[in-house]
């Protein structure tokens, strides 16, 4: 192996606290897991909230490998996820063969270290390329003959190194995205999304989302119900820009939790967290229309 520098980025698999396993996310991992063992990758798409990168981690962690997370920017060029020169190496040699001769020769080299996606492919660690699309698609061009080929083409400046990488049988993708509607995202390539099998996320059943918020906030299961029947009363009036989630569902819990707040419709404090979060998780620009929608749904 080489040096620990470069596996710095590798997260150990584990099971993530406080998630929730119902049968709706079961079967949705059981999906994925079989694709994954028939040797494709898997794309979870989906909007934001619905849960992807935190079901990618989960997926990550029944395969039992160690994990490398990307996270997709727009800054991103192929040696980002490969690799590049970075600083000098100093070799020094000093030969005192003969005793009245000192010999010194000094050269300096650039250095090469392999990037995450590189570490990966070598290994056979599991990738997880959260958002990919927010990279340019020409940075994940890489990708197409790592995922059909299972060869990885490296550049020829390395040192005198292989210009070509195999890659290890165990190495296994994980992508998401959001919708390409969405600002900052960019089309991928048909090629490369054929090569992968892609699992469009909905927002979750009433049961998961329930069960995720007492989960992450702590309070009693008629609190959770409360206000996730508040969020799901709003996301199916079509009132909103965007959906809201069950991000949002969490954010309100664990406010009220920090307040002292009672999940209760007469309560102005809940009146008031629930319109600040949800207006603002539900649209870029507010509106007092939205508003008085939210203090409506949540006095019923």
């Amino acid at each position: 192996m080489r040096g620990i520098e470069e596996l710095t980025t590798v997260i150990e698999p584990a099971p993530l606290p406080d998630f929730v396993e119902t049968k709706y996310v079961k079967d949705l991992t059981e999906r994925a897991l079989g694709y994954i063992k028939a040797g494709f990758p898997v794309h979870f798409r989906g909007a934001s909230g619905t849960g992807k990168t935190t079901l990618a981690l989960h997926l990550a962690s029944k395969l039992e490998r160690p994990v490398v997370l990307i996270h997709g920017d727009e800054e991103y060029t192929t040696s980002a996820l490969v690799g590049g020169e970075y600083g000098y190496r100093l070799r020094k040699v000093i030969d005192r063969f003969v005793s009245r001769v000192l010999k010194v020769e000094e050269d300096m080299v650039k250095r090469w270290v392999d990037n995450r996606l590189t570490i990966a492919c070598r290994y056979g660690f599991t990738l997880i390329y959260d958002e990919f699309t927010r990279s340019r698609p020409e940075a994940n061009n890489i990708f197409l003959a790592i995922l059909q080929e299972r060869m990885m083409d490296l550049p020829v400046r390395r040192g005198g190194e292989e210009t070509y990488l195999r890659v290890d049988p165990n190495f296994t993708a994980i992508f998401t995205s959001n919708p390409e509607e969405y600002a900052g995202v960019h089309r991928s390539q048909d090629a490369l999304r054929d090569r992968m099998i892609t699992l469009d996320l909905d927002h979750f059943d009433e049961e998961t989302e329930v069960a995720i918020v007492q989960a992450k906030s702590g309070l009693p299961r008629k609190d959770a119900e409360r206000i996730v029947k508040v969020v799901r009363a709003l996301r199916e009036s079509g009132a909103c820009e965007f959906s809201p989630t069950v991000r949002g569902a969490i954010m309100i819990a664990k406010s009220l939790r920090v307040v002292n707040g009672h999940v209760k419709g007469s309560s102005v404090i809940f009146q008031q967290v629930c319109q600040d979060i949800l207006a603002s998780e539900t649209s870029r620009v507010g509106s007092k229309s939205k508003q008085a929608k939210v203090r409506e749904l949540v006095k019923k």
